[in-house]
């Protein structure tokens, strides 16, 4: 009879060392990236950032290409996760629509880095979220969300029929995308700081007035 394998009594915390070290990787890269972007970025600095040693991130990641794929999943991650905590289903659907524009439109403004990234991803014409077999998975749950309220509102007589779901998110990504990085430029073409609590205030009232009136009945 085969005997059963006996853990190790430094198993358990040599795991929680990888798992850390994976942590404070992940945390310096998304930092570093953010910053730089993919081709600014060095290995070097994430390494000493995150106190690891550079192979470990070889280790794990692969590439530099492939750590910069897992920090992009995270942020979609992350963002989808924020999301689905603002469990909209019970809420009228027109209240709902505008509950998700301000949210999105908070995110952006607390996670400039996210915004960032997906710049950066842009530029390589998003080569590593093609690459990742988890990120139709990640992104799922907003098209679902998004169709529910939209089917709601047809329902409730308070939108019109036929809104498509991808260009309904979209916009509301746009309106609050553009504002935030094209901020300086648009502080000098119309002499303005796009960044104080009053214009901030106005701009998220104009997106969400803006958004229900195209979706209305």
């Amino acid at each position: 009879m085969a005997r059963s394998k006996k853990r190790l009594p430094d198993e358990a915390p040599r795991v929680r060392d990888a798992e850390a070290t994976q942590r404070r990787i992940l945390a310096a890269a998304k930092r570093e990236f953010a910053r730089l972007g993919l081709g600014g970025a060095r290995v070097d600095d994430i390494a000493l950032k995150a106190k690891a040693n550079k192979r470990m991130i070889y280790h794990y990641f692969g590439s530099k290409e492939g750590l910069f794929q897992r920090v992009l999943e995270d942020a979609y991650q992350d963002i989808r996760a924020a999301e689905a905590k603002l469990d909209l289903a019970g809420l009228p659907a027109e209240k709902a629509l505008e509950q998700l524009v301000r949210f999105t439109w908070k995110y952006y403004l607390d996670h400039p880095e996210f915004l960032t990234l997906v710049n950066s991803e842009n530029l390589h014409k998003a080569r590593h979220l093609k690459a990742s077999k988890n990120i139709d998975v990640i992104n799922r749950p907003l098209h679902g969300m998004v169709q529910s309220i939209l089917d709601r509102g047809v329902q409730e007589g308070t939108f019109r029929p036929g809104i498509d779901e991808m260009q309904l998110n979209v916009t509301i990504a746009a309106i609050s995308y553009y504002y935030f990085t094209n901020r300086f430029t648009g502080a000098v073409l119309y002499k303005k700081d796009f960044m104080t609590p009053e214009t901030l205030k106005a701009r998220i009232d104009f997106n969400v007035d803006t958004i229900l009136r195209l979706v209305r009945a």
